[in-house]
């Protein structure tokens, strides 16, 4: 007899934690290893500054991206759920249409190779960065809706908790810097 499928709100709020996570986990490293803030800040750069609020804001505004995300893994949730490799499955279906397949001309995807002038070896540097969120990210969902433990609810929970307080820490350290004398 197959697991029972997920319901959307706990699959969604599970989904918001793992993406959460692992955005923040591979986002910082990828800001330290790939000299994001090197990158972001050069001009025409067509990036943000690394120190500007919405950069900032990046982890805790994932909430957002975690229920789109939810609201299509739910409809493919018998592919994903309960079975071997399901998280192979999802891993795939992000890296092949969200990052590989895109509609756009985002750096890395098909159409970015065609359509931008970036060197293709600098579009494929963020490889290094998403590639590994998005097996992450699937690894640790699949594995959560499918063995779900209050000790795994814990710890994730308190991960996601610090991934969303510390940048908005970051952000009322640094207006309390701007009104001290």
């Amino acid at each position: 007899m197959q697991e029972p499928q997920p319901r959307f709100l706990p699959l969604a709020a599970k989904t918001v934690v793992c993406h959460t996570v692992t955005y923040m986990l591979m986002g910082a490293l990828a800001a330290h290893f790939l000299h994001y803030e090197q990158i972001f800040n050069q001009p025409n750069s067509g990036l943000r500054p690394f120190d500007s609020l919405w950069i900032m804001l990046g982890a805790p505004l994932q909430i957002f991206r975690g229920i789109l995300f939810a609201s299509i893994f739910y409809l493919f949730r018998e592919q994903f759920f309960g079975r071997k490799n399901g998280w192979l499955r999802m891993a795939w279906m992000l890296i092949g249409i969200g990052i590989l397949g895109t509609f756009a001309a985002p750096s890395g995807s098909l159409e970015g190779f065609i359509f931008t002038t970036t060197p293709v070896l600098m579009q494929m540097r963020g490889y290094l960065e998403i590639v590994p969120q998005a097996l992450l990210l699937s690894a640790l969902l699949c594995y959560w809706i499918n063995h779900p433990t209050r000790w795994l609810n814990w710890t994730l929970g308190a991960l996601y908790c610090v991934a969303v307080a510390l940048p908005m820490l970051g952000l009322l350290a640094r207006a309390a810097g701007a009104k001290t004398p």
